[in-house]
Protein backbone atom coordinates (compact mmCIF):
# COMPACT_ATOMS: atom_id res chain seq x y z
CA UNK A 1 0.00 0.00 0.00
CA UNK A 2 1.37 3.39 -1.04
CA UNK A 3 2.11 6.20 1.61
CA UNK A 4 -0.33 8.97 1.61
CA UNK A 5 2.89 10.88 1.75
CA UNK A 6 4.74 9.92 -1.13
CA UNK A 7 4.37 12.31 -4.28
CA UNK A 8 3.11 9.21 -6.17
CA UNK A 9 -0.15 8.94 -4.29
CA UNK A 10 -1.20 12.31 -5.51
CA UNK A 11 -2.55 12.52 -9.14
CA UNK A 12 -1.12 14.91 -12.04
CA UNK A 13 -4.78 16.62 -11.99
CA UNK A 14 -5.19 17.29 -8.68
CA UNK A 15 -1.74 18.69 -8.01
CA UNK A 16 -2.25 22.68 -6.88
CA UNK A 17 -0.64 24.89 -10.36
CA UNK A 18 2.67 26.21 -9.68
CA UNK A 19 2.44 29.92 -8.74
CA UNK A 20 3.81 32.24 -11.59
CA UNK A 21 6.83 34.18 -11.05
CA UNK A 22 6.20 37.88 -10.75
CA UNK A 23 7.95 39.75 -13.47
CA UNK A 24 9.73 43.09 -11.77
CA UNK A 25 8.34 46.10 -13.25
CA UNK A 26 10.01 48.25 -15.67
CA UNK A 27 11.56 50.46 -12.75
CA UNK A 28 13.29 47.71 -10.93
CA UNK A 29 14.83 46.32 -14.02
CA UNK A 30 16.19 49.38 -14.97
CA UNK A 31 17.55 49.95 -11.08
CA UNK A 32 18.92 46.40 -11.62
CA UNK A 33 20.65 46.98 -14.57
CA UNK A 34 21.51 50.36 -13.81
CA UNK A 35 23.50 48.48 -10.53
CA UNK A 36 25.69 46.75 -13.18
CA UNK A 37 26.62 49.58 -15.12
CA UNK A 38 27.41 51.86 -12.13
CA UNK A 39 29.71 48.47 -10.99
CA UNK A 40 31.17 48.15 -14.07
CA UNK A 41 31.76 52.15 -14.41
CA UNK A 42 33.76 51.83 -10.72
CA UNK A 43 36.19 49.48 -12.71
CA UNK A 44 39.57 50.65 -12.54
CA UNK A 45 40.29 49.53 -16.44
CA UNK A 46 37.34 50.88 -17.63
CA UNK A 47 38.25 54.54 -16.68
CA UNK A 48 41.53 53.85 -18.41
CA UNK A 49 39.58 52.95 -21.82
CA UNK A 50 37.79 55.34 -21.28
CA UNK A 51 40.50 58.15 -21.33
CA UNK A 52 42.57 56.37 -23.88
CA UNK A 53 39.45 56.98 -26.47
CA UNK A 54 38.87 60.38 -25.23
CA UNK A 55 42.80 61.25 -26.17
CA UNK A 56 42.37 59.29 -29.25
CA UNK A 57 39.39 61.86 -29.96
CA UNK A 58 41.51 64.85 -29.35
CA UNK A 59 44.16 63.98 -31.90
CA UNK A 60 42.12 62.64 -34.36
CA UNK A 61 39.06 65.16 -34.15
CA UNK A 62 41.20 67.83 -36.29
CA UNK A 63 42.54 65.06 -38.80
CA UNK A 64 39.32 63.25 -39.66
CA UNK A 65 37.32 66.83 -40.32
CA UNK A 66 40.38 68.19 -42.43
CA UNK A 67 39.71 64.86 -44.74
CA UNK A 68 35.63 65.61 -44.72
CA UNK A 69 36.03 68.79 -45.51
CA UNK A 70 38.91 68.97 -48.02
CA UNK A 71 37.45 66.04 -49.98
CA UNK A 72 33.55 68.14 -49.70
CA UNK A 73 35.11 71.73 -50.88
CA UNK A 74 38.10 69.89 -53.10
CA UNK A 75 36.35 66.94 -54.81
CA UNK A 76 33.34 67.17 -54.48
CA UNK A 77 32.96 71.21 -54.78
CA UNK A 78 29.88 71.26 -52.41
CA UNK A 79 29.79 73.77 -50.46
CA UNK A 80 26.58 72.92 -49.05
CA UNK A 81 27.97 69.58 -47.63
CA UNK A 82 31.06 71.78 -46.17
CA UNK A 83 28.57 73.91 -44.52
CA UNK A 84 26.53 71.14 -42.98
CA UNK A 85 30.19 69.95 -41.38
CA UNK A 86 30.23 73.18 -39.69
CA UNK A 87 26.72 73.44 -38.83
CA UNK A 88 27.42 69.89 -36.88
CA UNK A 89 30.27 70.79 -35.41
CA UNK A 90 28.58 73.88 -33.64
CA UNK A 91 25.99 71.34 -32.49
CA UNK A 92 28.26 69.13 -31.24
CA UNK A 93 30.70 71.55 -29.29
CA UNK A 94 28.79 74.51 -27.44
CA UNK A 95 29.33 78.23 -27.88
CA UNK A 96 32.84 79.38 -29.15
CA UNK A 97 34.19 75.93 -28.86
CA UNK A 98 31.98 74.90 -31.63
CA UNK A 99 33.51 78.47 -33.47
CA UNK A 100 37.24 77.88 -32.32
CA UNK A 101 37.27 74.00 -34.19
CA UNK A 102 35.40 75.30 -37.41
CA UNK A 103 37.44 78.49 -37.62
CA UNK A 104 40.95 76.91 -37.41
CA UNK A 105 39.89 73.73 -39.75
CA UNK A 106 38.39 76.19 -42.45
CA UNK A 107 41.80 77.82 -42.16
CA UNK A 108 43.72 74.95 -42.39
CA UNK A 109 41.96 73.76 -45.41
CA UNK A 110 42.27 77.23 -46.90
CA UNK A 111 45.95 77.27 -46.37
CA UNK A 112 47.04 73.95 -48.35
CA UNK A 113 46.17 72.15 -51.76
CA UNK A 114 44.58 69.38 -52.09
CA UNK A 115 47.01 66.41 -51.61
CA UNK A 116 45.95 62.80 -52.15
CA UNK A 117 48.39 61.29 -50.06
CA UNK A 118 48.85 63.77 -46.72
CA UNK A 119 45.20 63.03 -46.84
CA UNK A 120 44.90 59.35 -46.74
CA UNK A 121 48.06 59.63 -43.97
CA UNK A 122 45.47 62.16 -41.64
CA UNK A 123 43.10 59.34 -42.02
CA UNK A 124 45.14 56.75 -41.32
CA UNK A 125 45.98 59.03 -38.17
CA UNK A 126 42.26 59.20 -37.52
CA UNK A 127 41.90 55.53 -36.72
CA UNK A 128 43.50 55.60 -33.55
CA UNK A 129 40.33 56.03 -32.04
CA UNK A 130 39.37 52.33 -32.50
CA UNK A 131 42.77 50.31 -30.60
CA UNK A 132 41.06 50.97 -27.20
CA UNK A 133 37.78 50.15 -28.39
CA UNK A 134 38.32 47.21 -29.38
CA UNK A 135 40.36 45.81 -26.42
CA UNK A 136 37.86 47.36 -24.19
CA UNK A 137 34.78 45.60 -26.39
CA UNK A 138 37.16 42.30 -26.53
CA UNK A 139 36.86 42.62 -22.56
CA UNK A 140 33.26 43.18 -21.93
CA UNK A 141 32.44 40.23 -24.83
CA UNK A 142 35.00 38.01 -23.14
CA UNK A 143 37.02 37.45 -26.63
CA UNK A 144 39.59 35.37 -26.04
CA UNK A 145 42.28 38.25 -27.19
CA UNK A 146 43.06 41.08 -28.99
CA UNK A 147 44.16 41.63 -32.69
CA UNK A 148 47.56 41.85 -33.29
CA UNK A 149 48.17 45.51 -34.29
CA UNK A 150 48.31 45.33 -38.17
CA UNK A 151 44.93 43.44 -37.96
CA UNK A 152 43.61 46.00 -35.65
CA UNK A 153 44.65 48.65 -38.44
CA UNK A 154 42.82 47.22 -41.12
CA UNK A 155 39.44 46.73 -39.10
CA UNK A 156 39.93 50.48 -38.29
CA UNK A 157 40.54 51.69 -41.33
CA UNK A 158 37.50 50.15 -42.94
CA UNK A 159 35.60 51.01 -39.95
CA UNK A 160 36.54 54.72 -40.15
CA UNK A 161 36.11 54.42 -44.14
CA UNK A 162 32.39 53.30 -42.94
CA UNK A 163 31.90 56.14 -40.54
CA UNK A 164 33.39 58.28 -42.53
CA UNK A 165 30.79 57.20 -45.26
CA UNK A 166 27.88 56.99 -43.49
CA UNK A 167 29.01 60.96 -41.65
CA UNK A 168 29.27 62.54 -45.36
CA UNK A 169 25.85 60.74 -46.18
CA UNK A 170 24.70 62.46 -43.36
CA UNK A 171 25.47 66.06 -44.09
CA UNK A 172 24.86 65.36 -47.83
CA UNK A 173 21.00 64.67 -46.56
CA UNK A 174 21.22 67.80 -44.00
CA UNK A 175 22.23 69.77 -47.08
CA UNK A 176 19.71 68.77 -49.22
CA UNK A 177 16.95 68.93 -47.01
CA UNK A 178 17.85 72.26 -45.80
CA UNK A 179 18.14 73.84 -49.40
CA UNK A 180 14.90 72.15 -50.25
CA UNK A 181 12.93 73.57 -47.35
CA UNK A 182 14.48 76.71 -47.68
CA UNK A 183 13.55 76.99 -51.63
CA UNK A 184 9.85 76.11 -50.55
CA UNK A 185 9.70 78.74 -48.13
CA UNK A 186 10.90 81.80 -49.96
CA UNK A 187 14.37 81.26 -48.57
CA UNK A 188 13.05 82.52 -44.96
CA UNK A 189 16.01 82.86 -42.93
CA UNK A 190 14.08 81.96 -39.75
CA UNK A 191 12.43 78.63 -41.21
CA UNK A 192 15.10 78.16 -43.51
CA UNK A 193 17.09 78.15 -39.97
CA UNK A 194 14.60 76.00 -38.44
CA UNK A 195 14.70 73.40 -41.21
CA UNK A 196 18.52 73.24 -41.10
CA UNK A 197 18.37 71.91 -37.65
CA UNK A 198 15.50 69.76 -38.21
CA UNK A 199 17.18 68.36 -41.48
CA UNK A 200 20.44 67.79 -39.42
CA UNK A 201 18.89 65.81 -36.56
CA UNK A 202 16.51 63.45 -38.13
CA UNK A 203 19.62 62.62 -40.86
CA UNK A 204 22.36 62.70 -38.12
CA UNK A 205 20.78 60.89 -34.94
CA UNK A 206 19.83 57.80 -36.90
CA UNK A 207 23.42 57.21 -38.44
CA UNK A 208 25.24 58.08 -35.29
CA UNK A 209 22.74 54.89 -34.08
CA UNK A 210 23.88 53.37 -37.42
CA UNK A 211 27.33 54.13 -36.47
CA UNK A 212 27.31 52.53 -32.68
CA UNK A 213 26.17 49.51 -34.04
CA UNK A 214 28.69 48.92 -36.63
CA UNK A 215 31.01 49.72 -34.44
CA UNK A 216 29.33 47.36 -31.38
CA UNK A 217 29.17 44.58 -34.22
CA UNK A 218 32.35 44.74 -36.17
CA UNK A 219 35.06 46.07 -33.33
CA UNK A 220 35.57 42.77 -31.27
CA UNK A 221 37.73 40.13 -31.75
CA UNK A 222 34.91 37.18 -32.11
CA UNK A 223 31.32 37.02 -33.06
CA UNK A 224 28.86 39.09 -31.56
CA UNK A 225 24.99 38.54 -32.46
CA UNK A 226 23.97 41.60 -34.11
CA UNK A 227 20.45 41.63 -32.94
CA UNK A 228 21.97 41.95 -29.52
CA UNK A 229 23.57 45.20 -29.93
CA UNK A 230 20.91 47.01 -31.77
CA UNK A 231 19.37 48.22 -28.93
CA UNK A 232 22.46 49.35 -27.50
CA UNK A 233 22.88 51.33 -30.46
CA UNK A 234 19.68 52.87 -30.25
CA UNK A 235 20.14 54.08 -26.33
CA UNK A 236 23.47 55.10 -26.48
CA UNK A 237 22.88 57.06 -29.87
CA UNK A 238 19.63 59.43 -27.64
CA UNK A 239 22.10 59.45 -24.63
CA UNK A 240 24.80 60.91 -27.08
CA UNK A 241 22.11 63.45 -28.17
CA UNK A 242 20.67 64.21 -24.94
CA UNK A 243 24.13 64.79 -23.40
CA UNK A 244 24.80 67.60 -26.27
CA UNK A 245 21.88 69.84 -24.31
CA UNK A 246 23.95 68.89 -20.85
CA UNK A 247 26.65 70.42 -22.67
CA UNK A 248 24.65 73.57 -23.64
CA UNK A 249 23.86 74.03 -20.14
CA UNK A 250 27.25 73.57 -18.76
CA UNK A 251 29.71 75.20 -20.77
CA UNK A 252 28.96 78.54 -19.21
CA UNK A 253 29.93 77.41 -15.56
CA UNK A 254 32.98 74.87 -17.45
CA UNK A 255 34.74 77.23 -19.42
CA UNK A 256 34.94 79.92 -16.54
CA UNK A 257 36.40 77.09 -14.08
CA UNK A 258 38.94 75.25 -16.64
CA UNK A 259 39.84 78.86 -17.94
CA UNK A 260 41.16 79.48 -14.15
CA UNK A 261 43.17 76.13 -14.20
CA UNK A 262 44.37 75.43 -17.73
CA UNK A 263 44.71 78.84 -19.17
CA UNK A 264 45.26 78.40 -23.11
CA UNK A 265 44.18 74.50 -23.24
CA UNK A 266 40.98 75.07 -22.20
CA UNK A 267 39.12 73.38 -25.48
CA UNK A 268 42.15 71.08 -25.73
CA UNK A 269 41.06 70.08 -21.89
CA UNK A 270 36.96 70.76 -23.24
CA UNK A 271 37.21 68.28 -25.59
CA UNK A 272 39.20 65.48 -23.73
CA UNK A 273 36.57 65.84 -20.74
CA UNK A 274 33.59 65.48 -23.11
CA UNK A 275 35.27 62.34 -24.96
CA UNK A 276 35.31 61.00 -21.68
CA UNK A 277 32.04 61.26 -20.96
CA UNK A 278 31.29 60.19 -24.03
CA UNK A 279 33.06 57.05 -23.76
CA UNK A 280 31.94 56.15 -20.62
CA UNK A 281 28.31 55.97 -22.27
CA UNK A 282 29.71 54.00 -25.17
CA UNK A 283 31.54 51.29 -23.06
CA UNK A 284 28.06 51.39 -21.03
CA UNK A 285 26.42 50.67 -24.00
CA UNK A 286 28.70 47.59 -24.94
CA UNK A 287 28.96 45.92 -21.73
CA UNK A 288 24.76 46.56 -21.60
CA UNK A 289 24.45 44.56 -24.66
CA UNK A 290 27.20 42.23 -23.40
CA UNK A 291 25.11 41.29 -20.25
CA UNK A 292 21.82 41.24 -21.95
CA UNK A 293 22.96 38.63 -24.35
CA UNK A 294 24.84 36.73 -21.62
CA UNK A 295 20.69 36.12 -20.42
CA UNK A 296 21.07 37.24 -16.99
CA UNK A 297 22.99 40.23 -15.01
CA UNK A 298 24.81 37.59 -12.64
CA UNK A 299 25.85 35.34 -15.96
CA UNK A 300 27.41 38.77 -17.55
CA UNK A 301 28.29 39.71 -14.16
CA UNK A 302 30.73 36.46 -14.01
CA UNK A 303 31.82 36.52 -17.67
CA UNK A 304 33.33 40.31 -17.26
CA UNK A 305 35.17 38.98 -14.16
CA UNK A 306 36.60 36.63 -16.71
Amino acid sequence: MKSLDSPLSISPAFRPPASPVARPSPVVRLGRASVFTLRYWASTEVHVFAMAVAANILLSLVPFLIVMVSFCERVLRWHEATNAIYFALNDAFPGVLGDFIVRNVRATVASRPFQLVPLLLLLVTANGIFVPLEVAFNRVWGCRGNRNYFMNQAVSLGLIFLCGGLFLLSMTLTALDARFVAQLSGAGRFLAGFAGIAAFKIAAVPISMLTLFFAYWLLPNCKVPFRKVIPAAVWVGLTLEAIKYVDLLTWPWLRAKLTVEYGPFVYSVTILLYGFVSSMIVLAGAEWAARHAAGTPEDAAVRLEL
